[in-house]
């Protein structure tokens, strides 16, 4: 398999896994020349991967691993998950599991009130099986327990990590990365993206490596160092370069990211250099959460005034919206 084809590589990846089909692919690259001059610096060029329309249903970037996660899995499937009570991953996995006639139970640690954490919390409510809240973090392993326990008498149960953190959910952002190939002239300078489980970032850097690209996967860490960190994302990549090698499409091994601090006060907390960039996205209709997507613009807007000229930003964040109604 060449290389010079991901098309073709994209279609092996999908003929050999067979992931259910949740989005609508390619999402778009948006060339933003406005946002850009906004930015200032040195940044001649950016453009937005907007996976937040990754889906009509809901969208985001996690549609993607769980298009893989999903798999095989028949009808009646419980899937059982964890997240932050503005989790998007939990809100994906409860609107597309009841799309492919399967349903979400929910495990929620406390996590920051913003208006986005609300909005996803109410969302993810109206749409899982039911959500069990932990009181605190540290409570969390018990109300694992419960949801596993009870989500036992609703039917087959699945256990899908938090965030979707599975080597076999990396292929979808494997798939992503790939997709830049017929989508930007030549390679970006640098790949911003947030980092939190490591989902992503892992796709992009076996993506970028399959390409050969020199482009830098700036990952900008916005949870705590015991999940967000370089081992457990290699530990991701190479494990689903592992499973594509057992499926007969050899990929190359995956580049380190570069990884950067966003963190601010901690995990969902808004920091004060990510609401800045959230002002400046908002003045271009480019809606950023507080938790992922502003901290991780922040560190753009810094690295503009450094050696990066051409960028690509990865929008992860999805808003929900008034089309996304509750479950019937």
């Amino acid at each position: 398999m060449s290389v010079a084809d991901p098309v073709q590589l994209i279609q092996k990846i999908r003929a050999a896994l067979e992931p259910r089909s949740l989005g609508e692919w390619p999402t778009p690259l948006e060339h933003a020349p406005a946002l850009a001059d906004a930015v200032g610096g040195g940044l001649a060029e950016l453009a937005l991967k907007r996976e937040d329309r990754s889906s009509a249903r809901y969208g985001g970037n996690k549609v993607r691993a769980l298009e893989f996660l999903f798999a095989g899995m028949p009808a009646g499937t419980v899937f059982v998950t964890v997240g932050g009570t503005g989790s998007t991953h939990c809100l994906a996995s409860a609107v597309h599991a009841a799309a492919v006639g399967c349903r979400a139970a929910i495990a929620h640690f406390p996590q920051p009130d913003t208006a986005e954490s609300r909005a996803v919390a109410a969302a993810t409510a109206a749409h899982a099986a039911f959500v069990v809240q932990a009181r605190a973090r540290v409570t969390l392993p018990l109300a694992v327990v419960e949801v596993w326990r009870r989500a036992r008498s609703l039917g087959p149960r699945r256990w899908i990590p938090g965030g979707g953190a599975h080597p076999g959910a990396v292929m979808g952002h494997l798939i992503a990365g790939l997709e830049l190939a017929n989508q930007v002239d030549q390679p970006p300078d640098a790949i911003v993206l947030p980092f939190g489980t490591g989902g992503t970032t892992a796709g992009l850097a076996l993506a970028v490596a399959t390409l050969r690209w020199p482009t830098r996967v700036v990952a900008v860490r916005v949870a705590p160092a015991i999940v967000a960190n370089r081992w457990r994302c290699m530990r991701l990549a190479l494990g689903a370069q592992r499973i594509l090698e057992r499926h007969g499409v050899p990929i190359p091994a995956p580049r380190s990211p570069e990884i950067v601090d966003g963190l601010g006060r901690g995990y969902g907390w808004p920091t004060p250099d990510g609401e800045s960039a959230r002002l400046v996205a908002a003045e271009h209709n480019i809606a950023l959460d507080p938790t992922y997507g502003a901290k991780a613009f922040a560190v753009l807007l810094r690295r503009a005034a450094g050696n990066v000229q051409r960028a690509v930003f990865w929008h992860t964040f999805a808003v929900p919206g008034p089309t996304l109604e509750p479950a019937a």
